[in-house]
C-alpha cells in the first residue's frame, strides 16, 4: 500500500468506526473550522468543552450547526483540559484536540501522573508531508516534542511511529535514521545511534519495519544519490519515515518542507492512550483537517 495523498487519511478513517473527538477550550475559530469540516466529512463526532457562549458565537459566524453536538460549558481553559482528559479516560471520546489554551497547560493535563493519558510511553510527534516532488507521503519524527532524545528515547519514538504506520495500513514502513553523513563517525552521535538501530532491526529487536542508517537526507530520499555514493539500501529512494537526530534538525526540516517545499502536513502526538491533535496557528485549513483525519485513522 502506498499513500500518495493526505486525503487518504479521510478514506481510511471512513473505513473505521467513527471516533469521538473532544476539543479542550474549543472557543477557537480555526479549530472550530477544522472540526466543522471533519464533522461534515463524516469522520468524527465532536464534543466541545469550553466557554459555551464564545463557542456558540464563533459557530454561528462560521455556519457550524451545533444542534446535535455535545457542548460542555467550562470557561477556564485549564479546567477544560482536565475535563477533556477525563472524558478520554472514561472512554467517552477517542481523540483529544487542543483549542484556545496554552500548550503547556494542555500537555500538563495529558501528562498528569494520576489523572492523565500516559501509557508509560514517551510522547512523540509525527508529521506526514504531501510533497510535489516525492512519489508518496513522507513522514518525519520527532520535530516538536522531544528536544534531545537519548538512544533509549529514540527507540520509543521509533516504536510510536511504527505503530502509527501499522494503524494506517503500512505493515512494513521503510525508515531512514538520518544524520549529516552516511558513514559512522565516533564524533557524531547520530551516526552511531543510526547504525545501532539498523542492526537492532536486523536482529528483530525493533520489529515491523525496515531501518537503514546512517543516511544523509539526499541518499535517504534519492536512490540515485545513494547509488552514486556506493550505498545499497532497500530504504533509499523509497523511504516512508525520516528519524531525525534532535528537535533542531527536525524542526528546521519540517519548516523547510512547508515554507520552501510548499508541502501540506498532517501531524499528531503519539504515545498517549489516544491520538492527540496539536495544530499550529500557522497550519492552513487543510493541514488542520488532515491532522484530525490522521488521528481518526490511527
Amino acid at each position: 500500500m502506498i499513500l500518495k495523498s493526505l486525503n487518504t487519511f479521510i478514506e481510511i478513517s471512513k473505513g473505521k468506526t467513527k471516533k469521538k473527538i473532544v476539543v479542550a477550550a474549543a472557543e477557537d475559530q480555526p479549530v472550530l473550522d477544522a472540526i466543522s469540516a471533519a464533522e461534515s466529512a463524516g469522520i468524527i463526532v465532536p464534543i466541545l468543552v469550553g466557554n459555551k457562549i464564545k463557542i456558540q458565537e464563533i459557530s454561528s459566524k462560521i455556519n457550524f450547526d451545533l444542534k446535535n453536538i455535545e457542548l460542555i460549558d467550562e470557561s477556564n481553559p485549564v479546567r477544560a483540559c482536565k475535563t477533556s482528559v477525563t472524558l478520554i479516560r472514561e472512554n467517552k471520546a477517542q481523540i483529544l484536540m487542543k483549542g484556545m489554551v496554552s500548550t503547556a497547560d494542555y500537555l500538563r493535563a495529558i501528562l498528569n501522573k494520576e489523572d492523565g493519558l500516559r501509557k508509560g510511553q514517551l510522547l512523540s510527534h509525527i508529521a506526514f508531508f504531501e510533497l510535489q516532488n516525492y512519489h508518496k507521503l513522507l513522514a518525519v519524527t520527532d520535530v516538536a516534542q522531544n528536544i534531545a532524545p537519548t538512544f533509549e528515547e529514540k527507540i520509543e519514538i521509533l516504536n510510536n511511529a511504527i505503530d502509527c504506520f501499522h494503524n494506517i495500513g503500512i505493515d512494513n514502513p521503510k525508515i531512514a535514521a538520518i544524520a549529516a553523513v552516511e558513514t559512522v563517525s565516533p564524533k557524531m552521535e547520530a551516526t552511531i545511534h543510526a547504525a545501532a538501530f539498523t542492526m537492532m532491526n536486523r536482529r528483530n529487536q525493533i520489529k515491523g519495519c525496515i531501518i537503514d542508517g546512517p543516511l544523509a537526507l539526499d541518499n535517504a530520499i534519492s536512490k540515485e544519490s545513494a547509488e552514486h555514493k556506493g550505498i545499497i539500501s532497500d530504504v533509499s529512494g523509497d523511504v516512508d519515515l525520516l528519524l531525525t537526530p534532535d528537535i533542531e534538525s527536525g524542526n528546521i526540516l519540517y519548516k523547510s518542507l512547508t515554507y520552501f517545499g510548499n508541502a501540506t502536513v498532517a501531524a499528531i502526538i503519539l504515545g498517549a492512550s489516544v491520538p492527540i491533535v496539536l495544530t499550529s496557528r500557522s497550519d492552513n485549513d487543510r493541514s488542520k483537517l488532515m491532522s484530525i483525519a490522521l488521528a481518526a485513522s490511527c
